[in-house]
C-alpha cells in the first residue's frame, strides 16, 4: 500500500508516512568511468566492495551500483565502463575522509575519470533493501539544480511489461527541458532497476514527472500492473559537482558551484 501523499510547496509530492529516522545531512553519488580493459578489475571490486562501503566510518547506507544509458533497463542497455556509489553519511566531516579509504583507493586506481555529487534529501518515499535510507525529509523549496533518484525491485513475472514501457518514458526524458544528466542505475543486471536525472530546477522536474504524457501513464500503470515488489523514489538538492561532469553525461550550464573540470 502506497504511503498518504500531500503537495510540498514547490508542487512535487511528499509522503506522509511514518518517520523514517533521521534525514542525513550529506548524500554522496560517487561515478567512475573505466576503461573496458579494466573490467575483470572493476567487476572484482564489484564483488568484494559492498561489504567493505558499508562497514566505513560514517556510512549509514551505502550501495555499489552498475549504470547504463537508462533507455532499457535490459542486460544490453549496461555501460560496462562507468560504475558508481551511493553512500549516506553521519556527518560531512565523515564523507570528506572516503577518497582515502581503502574503497576510494581501490577504485581511483582503475577510473579514467570521476566525479562526485554532494546532496542534501528533500523528500523520500518507499524502500530500499528494506530501509528508508534518507529518513522522511520534509520537502521545500530549493533554488538551483535538483537530482531524482528512482529505484525499484522488479516482480520476475512482471519484468517483461515493465521493460516494454521504458521506452516511451525514455524517449521523453531525453528531450525534456531543463534536464542537465540522466543514466541508469542497477544493483545487477536484472530486476534491480533505477535512474539517475540531475534537473535545472524543481520545476522542470516537476514539469516531466507529472505532466509529460509518457510519463503521467506510466505512473497510472504502476499500482494495476504491480511491477515493483519494492520501490523508492528520492529528490535532493544538488549542493555541489566535483570532477569531470562529461563522467556524468552532463549537458548545459546550470548555477551549481563545481569543484574540478567543467
Amino acid at each position: 500500500m502506497r504511503a498518504p501523499q500531500s503537495r510540498t510547496e514547490d508542487g512535487t509530492v511528499s509522503a506522509r508516512s511514518e518517520p523514517g529516522g533521521p534525514v542525513p545531512e550529506l548524500v554522496t553519488l560517487h561515478v567512475w568511468r573505466t576503461s573496458r580493459a579494466a573490467l575483470p578489475r572493476v567487476l572484482t571490486r564489484m564483488a568484494a566492495h559492498p561489504p567493505r562501503l558499508r562497514r566505513l566510518p560514517g556510512v549509514r547506507f551505502g550501495k555499489l551500483l552498475g549504470t547504463g544509458s537508462g533507455t532499457g533497463f535490459g542486460p544490453g542497455d549496461a555501460d560496462l565502463t562507468r560504475w558508481a556509489a551511493l553512500l549516506v553519511w553521519d556527518s560531512p566531516a565523515a564523507a570528506a575522509g572516503f577518497d582515502t579509504t581503502p574503497v576510494g583507493r581501490s577504485w581511483a586506481r582503475v577510473a579514467r575519470a570521476s566525479a562526485r555529487l554532494d546532496l542534501r534529501p528533500l523528500t523520500s518515499r518507499g524502500e530500499w533493501s528494506g530501509r528508508r535510507p534518507f529518513g522522511d525529509p520534509p520537502g521545500g523549496r530549493v533554488d538551483g539544480p535538483v537530482l531524482a533518484l528512482t529505484r525499484a525491485r522488479l516482480r520476475p513475472a512482471r519484468a517483461v511489461t515493465f521493460w516494454r514501457a521504458v521506452p516511451p518514458v525514455a524517449a521523453a526524458l531525453h528531450a525534456a527541458p531543463g534536464l542537465l544528466a540522466r543514466f541508469g542505475v542497477g544493483e545487477a543486471p536484472l530486476g534491480w532497476q533505477g535512474t539517475v536525472s540531475v534537473w535545472r530546477d524543481a520545476a522542470d522536474l516537476v514539469a516531466f514527472a507529472y505532466r509529460h504524457p509518457e510519463h503521467r501513464a506510466a505512473i497510472a500503470r504502476t499500482p494495476t500492473e504491480g511491477w515493483y515488489a519494492e520501490e523508492l523514489f528520492a529528490r535532493f538538492e544538488v549542493r555541489d559537482v566535483v570532477g569531470d561532469r562529461s563522467v556524468l553525461g552532463w549537458s548545459g550550464a546550470d548555477g551549481v558551484g563545481t569543484k574540478g573540470h567543467a
